[in-house]
């Protein structure tokens, strides 16, 4: 069966007990990445993006109102307070070549340690190789060592380089999905 990736959307339970929905990133969804931008320390932003931003960019908006779910895959994940739904972490993959994508993870610091990165990673690597992408690629800063530990955690064959402060990274997505 082929995974829908627009309209993607799976319960889990974490290991805290509480229940998420992975979902897929919607066009209308800009205002709760904004309020979920607005939660983050400076030093996850920093992490995530190798600089300091106060907030979503126009080209960032523009980015949700047009994911194609081929090319630029993202999902989120939310959970419920009061009634509304809040995100507490994203994570997307961006075709950089016909079998490889750039991957990417930000998580709301509460909610750090819980698993959420790594089952981000496996469901979009799930929907990366129904569209032929054998490889995820991405750049973590060396002293960003629980993010480097979800890449290794997860179970695709692994390649790092470090250069300049950076730990290249290369997963290889050919082998059966973990978990």
């Amino acid at each position: 069966m082929v995974i829908d990736a627009h309209s993607y959307c799976v319960r889990e339970v974490l290991r805290n007990g509480m229940e998420v929905c992975i979902r897929a990133l919607h066009p209308d969804d800009g205002e709760r990445m904004a309020e979920a931008f607005r939660n983050l320390e400076p030093e996850s932003v920093y992490t995530r993006f190798f600089s300091f931003k106060d907030g979503l960019s126009e080209a960032d908006y523009r980015l949700i109102r047009e994911m194609d779910f081929d090319n630029r895959v993202a999902l989120i994940v939310t959970h419920r307070v009061d009634g509304r739904e809040v995100v507490i972490a994203s994570s997307s993959y961006a075709r950089c070549g016909a079998d490889v994508a750039e991957v990417a993870f930000i998580v709301e610091e509460d909610f750090h340690g819980l698993g959420i990165a790594r089952r981000l990673l496996a469901h979009l690597g799930r929907i990366a190789r129904e569209r032929g992408i054998s490889r995820f690629i991405a750049e973590v800063l060396v002293a960003n060592a629980p993010m480097l530990k979800v890449f290794s955690a997860v179970g695709w064959p692994i390649q790092k380089r470090t250069a300049d402060g950076t730990v290249h990274v290369t997963l290889s997505l050919t082998e059966a999905p973990p978990g």
